[in-house]
């Protein structure tokens, strides 16, 4: 293999070449029992591991007051937080409700088809969207939300499908849906919580009918749930859901769903785990995660009142992805967009970064298998991932020694069989190191 030239926003890449076997394929049962058992015993389809990295779009009412929080309605009306009290005292007249930001949630810029452009510029694999967030605004026709969706209210406009379509017609990504399960003040729920959950008028009359409803018109290929609101995954019927999703439903075979479908279920049922918002270990887990993190660093839908520190520099955007893919995760980038539809440039800057950088250095991401080693033990901030087939350790490293030479701990060189490559076509003997000449 000859050494690789690599420009533009490119982190340096090492290729050791290591004579190791490629892992032994797996199977999966094709049928599935309404149990967690059997459910988490389904194999992960095959594209997500292999897609590494995603878009998150947190888009909803709460992008018409943008501030503070895509949790507005909650801390204004809820835990009267005085910042978003004193915001509403400042800006709307007295008798304003949460509802009346609904007509004013406009979407009069979105354009789907710049949408998909922008995200297959990023480098992104997979896209998910915020179909219904904790405030119960759909941006579909939902038949179970009577005027207060996106058809009825605001945009009069099918945003998922506008999307989907464009996603799907545009780009090679996956096209996936995010759903919160509960709504902070829908009667129904607030009347089951108060029964400590024995009735279950929610999911039955508006929950379950709305994913049945998104599935079978949208057929997202992630399906990311959220929002238990401190009710187990029986009250949900989360198991019985699955199960359809699994064995019946038209995605059956490509959909991938995480973790978060009750009280207890995060981090332990489910396809993937996401554990916590931001969770990135650090360590390699047994189980696919990702890391669903923000760009702007304090909130998930768009704020007006941010400034250029509290976002992400694309350098740390780079070392998340790298860190979370080394140890096994895919990344999960989050951006607002705005009321009227647009993505504010300092989101889409981020993006077209990143598809800069992924266009010189994906091949050590996408596609790519943990190492034995996730990182180096000698020296910090060299992160490997791995391709068995082709018999490749990638070592990804964020700034050039100082010194003009870099020394590793981790690979094991095997005299006359081990072939290096180093980025820029720099001859490798100048600047490489390997601490142990020991065949591994």
């Amino acid at each position: 293999m000859r050494p690789r030239k690599l420009r533009g926003l490119a982190l340096p890449l090492l290729l050791l070449l290591l004579l190791q076997p490629p892992p032994s394929p797996a199977h999966s049962s094709t049928r599935f029992d309404p149990t967690w058992e059997s459910l988490d015993a389904r194999q992960l389809p095959a594209w997500f591991d292999q897609a590494k990295f995603g878009i998150f779009i947190h888009w909803g009412v709460f992008s018409v007051p943008s501030f503070g929080s895509e949790w507005f309605w909650w801390y204004w009306q809820k835990e009267k937080i005085p910042k978003y009290v004193e915001f509403m005292k400042d800006n709307y007249p007295p008798s304003f409700k949460y509802e009346d930001f609904g007509p004013l949630f406009t979407a009069k810029f979105f354009n789907a088809n710049q949408w998909a452009d922008i995200f297959q510029a990023s480098g992104a694999k997979y896209i998910v969207l915020t179909s219904k967030h904790h405030e119960g605004f759909t941006l579909w026709g939902s038949e179970y939300s009577w005027n207060w969706n996106a058809i009825d209210e605001g945009p009069k406009r099918d945003i998922v499908k506008e999307l989907e379509v464009a996603i799907r017609n545009r780009t090679d990504l996956r096209f996936g849906l995010y759903y919160s399960l509960f709504e902070w003040f829908h009667p129904l729920f607030l009347e089951d919580e108060s029964s400590s959950f024995h009735k279950r008028q929610f999911p039955v009359s508006k929950t379950l009918p709305e994913l049945y409803e998104l599935v079978n018109n949208y057929q997202p290929e992630v399906l990311w749930s959220d929002g238990d609101g401190g009710a187990p995954d029986q009250y949900w019927n989360s198991t019985g859901f699955l199960a359809w999703l699994y064995n019946e439903s038209p995605v059956r075979d490509t959909v991938v769903t995480n973790d978060r479908w009750g009280a207890g279920s995060i981090c332990k049922h489910g396809g993937f785990y996401t554990c916590s918002d931001r969770y990135n270990p650090g360590h390699l887990l047994p189980h696919k995660w990702e890391n669903c993190m923000t760009i702007d660093k304090l909130s998930w839908g768009y704020r007006r009142e941010a400034g250029i520190s509290d976002y992400l520099t694309i350098g740390e955007l780079v070392k998340q992805l790298v860190e979370t893919v080394s140890c096994g995760g895919n990344l999960l980038m989050n951006i607002g967009p705005t009321l009227d539809g647009t993505i504010s440039v300092v989101f889409e800057e981020r993006l077209r970064q990143m598809g800069s950088w992924l266009k010189v250095n994906g091949e050590a991401i996408y596609e790519t298998h943990t190492w034995r080693s996730q990182n180096d033990t000698v020296t910090p901030d060299v992160w490997y991932t791995f391709k068995p087939k082709e018999k490749l350790v990638y070592a990804i490293f964020f700034k050039w020694p100082t010194s003009g030479q870099l020394f590793l701990g981790q690979p094991k060189a095997i005299l006359g069989a081990t072939e290096v490559n180093c980025p820029y076509g720099s001859p490798c003997i100048t600047f490489l190191h390997f601490i142990s000449n020991t065949c591994g």
